[in-house]
This record gives structure tokens, sequence and C-alpha cells, in this order.
């Protein structure tokens, strides 16, 4: 898939079910080469739909599209916090987390806001120091039972260097 078949658009009620599709299978078929069998379960098994999809609903959240299949999404908290940025397995390496993560970089800047923060997997690092963020703390995080490692990182945003 290349970067220009796909398109970027608002989160819908009805996407609660895709993305969540998205997030399980972006967390234990790609994150699965740096966590362990437990710490993926702990991270992605037993989501409760409606607080998933409360969650998003409450955040400024987008949905890519290949056509009508879904490849990504991405939420973004109104203090500038990127919540979730997820890929499918099948649209890995095409262009969509960076397409998305430029949307958000871009409703960040609507708001005012000169900074943007995240959280990322070991997996997810470093597609976002390729972006430009920079870590703050490493993290480890217990989820029922198990301690997942990430970073807490930010990235300035400049107008001039990063308006295309």
């Amino acid at each position: 898939m290349a970067a220009t078949d796909f398109c970027i658009r608002d989160y819908r009620t009805a996407d609660a079910d895709i993305t969540l599709t998205i997030f399980q299978r972006a967390v234990r078929e790609v994150a699965s080469q740096n966590y362990t069998p437990a710490e993926l379960e702990a991270w992605a098994g037993h989501i409760d739909r409606h607080v998933w999809a409360n969650s998003l609903e409450r955040q400024f959240t987008w949905v890519a599209m290949q056509e009508s299949l879904p490849a990504g999404f991405a939420s973004l908290t109104e203090g500038g916090h990127l919540d979730m940025l997820f890929v499918s397995p099948d649209h890995q390496r095409c262009g969509v987390a960076s397409a998305l993560l430029m949307t958000a970089e871009q409703a960040v800047r609507q708001r005012g806001m000169n900074r943007m923060t995240t959280e990322a997997s070991l997996t997810a690092l470093p597609f976002f120091e390729a972006q430009g963020f920079e870590i703050v703390k490493a993290q480890a995080i217990e989820r029922r039972g198990q301690v997942l490692r990430n970073y807490r990182m930010e990235k300035a945003l400049h107008e001039a260097r990063d308006a295309r």
C-alpha cells in the first residue's frame, strides 16, 4: 500500500470495534518482538468495549482508511497528549502512522500548544525518535500483574520546521 492509498477521517461511534481490533492486533502481532506473551495479554486482553469506546469519544480521534479497510487510528487528549497511535499489522511501514501523527500535531498547533507528549512502547520508540520526539523518562507500568516498559516522550512543535 502506498501512502497515497489511504485517507484520514474523524472517528465515528461505529469505529469502536475496528479500532479495538487494530489495537489488539498491533499489540499482539507487532509488539510481540519486544514483549512477552504474558505482557501482551496484560496490555491488550480483557478490554471492555464500552470503556474503550467512551475513551475514544472523549478524545480527538482519527481513523486512517484504505478504501473501506481500517489501517490505523490515533487519539489525542485535550492537553496535547497522544494517547494512542496504532497501525494494523497489514498496513505497517506504509506512512499510516506518520500521517496520523501529522494530523495530531496539526490539531495540537490549532489549539495553541507548541508541545506534544506520548508514551511510547519499546516497539514504537524508534518511530517516535525518528519523528522528533525525545525521551523524558523510562517507565515501568504495572498492568494486570505484569510490568510493561515504555518511555514518556515529548516533542516541541515548531511551525516553520513542521509546516509542509
